[in-house]
């Protein structure tokens, strides 16, 4: 049975652990309990396993043996048609009509809004000032969110969609992600009324674009999502289309921002690794081509490489429907199981000298899905890992080559909660030299 599997007993403190530090956390779990370890989070009971043999397991189960971790307090904060909640068939038909925009020809029919975007918040750094890195690439994603996603191109709109879904993400304490309880409106200076009123502002302008885009499609992700069917032909309802694009805010906004700002943390802290990235991108003249650029096997290995070391989500989890066997292990339906991408990364036998940043490791080495799951796996594998590559690749190739930077400081930024994912304490404070 489930309960065989060994963690810690009191929950509330293993929770807040989790919450604070998931990474340390798990680390010290690993070392005490062995693998797999369970705790209990949001009321639930959670196996975690960093194997990648294990991951195999529960990375091919049949779809229909699983459900989605945590849908009585996600749900409320993603919607319940968040493709991150549903489960079943509604999984299945979501993720089909919702895959196509973000793979193949239409994903990289971007690649000039992500540079257009890099150049003109890069613009505004000025000399020997400091400035957070991750404030910078949030930008810079929340202009590719505006005009990819929702196909806005006046700047001021632009400005307006990123302040409003800064606001939602600003306002999404971690408690309220990890306990129902908090999602409780007990007066103005309660994190739940916070985030609701954000929320709700959120979707009012979701919600006019929507109305917009109905009316004047375009060559925009929403437009295409507006004109998905399912095999019965029926489209996206506009609740729907709210819960998802405000879930690829979560998802796909804040991931890659500091996923991008780690990649200067550590790419500033290994000179070597900078100059031979500078001398590929380098190589292929001030404005290459997109694909080129896409297909660079040391950048696609440093984006790789940022990706392992403090992987911005620190598990993939899910719900057994059905009963199984995990090792010497039986779990019972209605346990939760995760693949602790934190623990999978560091693993020394997979990763050796697993703390250092070797973008090496990558280079003429096709990684296994069970060895490196970033995006998670299976058949809740993020959609939109390839855009966010994509973004990755075309951001650095404009910010590596054009500026000459340096950080503040010597000691390394701790990861930190943020909301869903954990991000650098400091922002990755840089200046911009001379």
């Amino acid at each position: 049975m489930s309960r065989s599997v060994p963690g810690p007993r009191f929950a509330p403190l293993a929770a807040y652990r989790f919450a604070v530090d998931p990474y340390g956390f798990f680390a010290a779990c690993k070392r005490r309990y062995g693998d797999p370890f369970a705790f209990h989070l949001g009321g639930q009971r959670l196996v975690v396993t960093g194997e990648p043999e294990l991951a195999r397991v529960l990375f091919t189960m049949d779809p229909d043996a699983t459900r989605s971790f945590g849908t009585n307090h996600l749900g409320a904060v993603l919607g319940d048609n968040s493709l991150i909640v549903v489960s079943g068939a509604r999984h299945r038909r979501d993720r089909k009509l919702l895959t196509p925009p973000f793979h193949g020809a239409r994903m990289r029919s971007y690649g000039a809004i992500i540079r257009e975007a890099a150049r003109r918040h890069a613009a505004a750094w000025k000399v020997n000032e400091p400035f957070s890195m991750q404030r910078t690439t949030q930008a810079i994603s929340l202009e590719v969110i505006a005009r990819a996603v929702f196909g806005v191109t006046d700047p001021e709109e632009c400005a307006q969609v990123g302040a409003s879904l800064v606001a939602v993400i600003d306002a999404l304490h971690p408690l309220i992600l990890f306990s129902r309880q908090a999602q409780r409106d007990l007066g103005p200076l309660t994190p739940w009324r916070r985030f609701a009123a954000a929320r709700a502002r959120a979707e009012a302008l979701t919600l006019r674009q929507i109305a917009r885009r109905r009316a004047e499609p375009a060559d925009d992700i929403l437009s295409l999502m507006l004109a998905v069917r399912d095999e019965e032909g029926r489209a996206l309802a506009d609740d729907e289309l709210v819960d998802e694009l405000l879930t690829l805010l979560f998802a796909g906004h804040e991931t890659t921002a500091i996923a991008l700002a780690w990649a200067f943390s550590w790419l500033l802290r290994a000179p070597a690794v900078f100059a031979r990235l500078r001398a590929e991108l380098a190589a292929l003249g001030p404005d290459p081509d997109f694909e080129a650029v896409a297909a660079l096997p040391y950048l696609d290995a440093v984006c790789h490489e940022v990706l392992r070391l403090w992987p911005i989500l620190p598990m993939a989890p899910r719900t057994l429907v059905k009963p199984l066997q995990l090792g010497p292990h039986e779990l019972e339906p209605g346990t939760g199981i995760a693949v602790g991408t934190a623990l999978l990364h560091q693993n020394p036998d997979l990763y050796p000298d697993p703390h250092t940043f070797r973008p090496e490791r990558f280079l003429g080495r096709k990684v296994s899905p069970f060895e490196f799951t970033p995006f998670g796996g299976g058949h809740r594998r993020c959609i939109g890992a390839a855009f966010a590559l994509y973004e990755m690749k075309q951001a650095l190739a404009v910010l590596v080559p054009e500026h000459d930077l340096r950080l503040v400081g010597t000691t390394p930024p701790r990861p930190v909660r943020r909301n869903l994912s954990l991000g650098p304490a400091d922002g990755v404070l840089v200046v911009r030299a001379g």
